[in-house]
């Protein structure tokens, strides 16, 4: 499944109508029957009061049918016009006429006052937003941003059910200028739109669903539209590396973690058992000598390579303990807990040349020293995978944590393509850019997974898959599903305030279980 911005939605939409010769009174019909469904499978009482909130565009014709169809089934939804009827245009147009031949009720707020609307939003147990829908680009204005400030009053109180998307949200970048309505549940038209996982949109959204209204989702392709795909379940299975039943430990591959420093003794001990417990053969943890015996008592699993230090971090001399030996490992990971040292730039530049062209992964204060030598890592002829944070993006480009929010799609894709790197750009909705220029989004996670730790495990899964024969794409993809999962799942337990690093590791168990 793709994410749809605005434009490639009405290219999607103009294709059906011209090609395939659907028009567009027949998709709005379609539209306002799937989202009566919803509607029903969600009301939460027998016989519920809907009010149906309509501006004068495609979203309010949504609207119009929506109240038709609630009306033909026995109910009594009341249309709430927030526009004057001469605005009402087109398609939206044939389907108001409708529903005044059917002298159905309507309630006009320009012949009424906001306290009589406030009126009908009290009674009411299910409010529809078809107000705006995707054409939203800037702040919306009065008394329609008044009218959503009603709204948000009853938020948690009332099913408040959006129309392809809240209003006041931007269906291309989730921005709100402003207001925006607090949906409940949003029931979206064939593809969820990309403002639901940038900017503020998750905010708004609630729940959400994609429903067929007969726009073919293959004539994107026909189009040539360029979309970001979604992480689903599907995807993973196909993603997940598949373990032959008479493998070994030679089979599954060897991973090599390289990190930690005497203030971040944890950090790589937990991408080393994110890595064995998520099927990597073998995991050494290089680390620096004076945290040693801790990383073997946390860590017996695992094999241990010392590394020279230098005031609680690793010496720059380690390299001639490090690059023997790195023709043994299947994938690395570097970075983990490793702070910043003097000599760190040469330290991991000479690293990253003496690789055999194994896939790296970078994270952490690994990207720290990678930060003005990036020309390096566009040089590498092996895959290099970036785990940044928006803060280590930011550094990474020379921009602002904000700049790097207001564009994550943009900024990752650019990066990706000019380093020739594979990019996991970190946040509430993960997305992952490839070196040639695709984009996925991950529609999971929430915050159990905001904690110190949780990116180091992460780190650890994408190099166990990885190590077992992954492609840098699919172990991307396989390693930031079930992490953000397993927080999920484990948050129905623990909280959203107690889930940890080992427990992340144990809910990614669970789910790998699961498939």
């Amino acid at each position: 499944m793709f994410a749809a911005g605005q434009k490639d939605m009405q290219k999607m939409d103009q294709f059906t109508m011209e090609k395939v010769g659907l028009p567009g009174v027949v998709l709005m019909e379609n539209a306002g029957a799937k989202v009566v469904e919803e509607i029903l499978a969600s009301s939460p009482c027998k016989n519920p009061r809907v009010i149906v909130l309509a501006g004068g565009g495609n979203n309010g014709g949504d609207g119009f049918v929506i109240a038709r169809r609630l009306s033909d089934i026995g109910l009594k939804p009341l249309v709430c016009l927030l526009i004057t009827p001469e605005r009402i245009k087109g398609d939206a147009k044939v389907h108001f006429d409708v529903y005044l031949n059917r002298q159905l009720p309507i309630f006009l707020l320009h012949e009424q006052t906001l306290a009589a609307l406030q009126n009908e939003l009290n009674q009411a147990d299910i409010i529809i937003d078809a107000i705006l829908g995707t054409g939203v680009n800037g702040a919306v204005k009065e008394p329609l941003s008044q009218v959503i400030e009603m709204v948000n009053e009853f938020n948690g109180e009332k099913l408040v059910i959006s129309v392809d998307i809240p209003s006041g949200v931007n269906s291309e970048n989730g921005k709100v200028d402003g207001l925006a309505i607090k949906a409940t549940k949003t029931i979206t038209f064939v593809f969820p739109k990309k403002g639901f996982f940038l900017n503020e949109g998750s905010k708004f959204i609630g729940e959400w669903k994609a429903v067929d209204i007969s726009v073919p989702p293959s004539c994107a392709a026909e189009l040539g539209l360029v979309m970001p795909k979604l992480i689903s379940e599907d995807l993973v299975k196909s993603s997940v590396p598949i373990r032959p039943k008479h493998g070994h430990k030679g089979t599954f591959g060897h991973v090599l973690i390289v990190g930690g420093s005497r203030n971040y003794v944890g950090a790589p001990i937990f991408s080393a058992k994110a890595a064995l417990h998520s099927g990597a053969g073998l995991v050494t943890l290089a680390v620096p000598e004076n945290i040693y015996p801790m990383a073997a008592i946390q860590n017996p699993e695992s094999l241990l390579l010392p590394l020279p230090e230098d005031n609680g971090h690793i010496a720059e001399r380690s390299v001639d303990v490090l690059v023997p030996v790195l023709e043994q490992f299947d994938s690395i990971a570097i970075g983990p807990g490793l702070g910043r040292f003097s000599g760190g730039e040469v330290w991991i530049q000479s690293i990253l040349t003496a690789l055999q062209l194994q896939p790296v992964v970078i994270d952490a204060d690994g990207l720290y020293l990678f930060r003005n030598q990036l020309d390096i890592v566009r040089s590498y002829q092996g895959p290099v995978i970036f785990t940044p944070h928006p803060g280590e993006m930011a550094r990474l480009i020379n921009k602002t944590v904000k700049e790097v929010e207001a564009d994550r799609l943009e900024i990752a894709a650019a990066f990706a393509k000019d380093y020739r790197v594979y990019l996991l750009l970190k946040g509430h909705r993960s997305i992952i850019a490839t070196p040639d220029g695709d984009l996925y989004i991950n529609p999971y996670g929430h915050d159990a997974l905001g904690k110190g730790g949780s990116g180091d495990v992460l780190t650890g899964l994408i190099t166990s898959f990885l190590a077992q024969g992954a492609s840098p794409l699919h172990a991307l993809i396989s390693a930031s599903y079930f992490h953000a999962r397993a927080g999920e799942e484990k948050a129905k337990v623990l909280s959203h305030y107690g889930v940890g690093p080992f427990d992340l590791i144990d809910g990614v168990r669970d789910q790998l279980n699961q498939f």
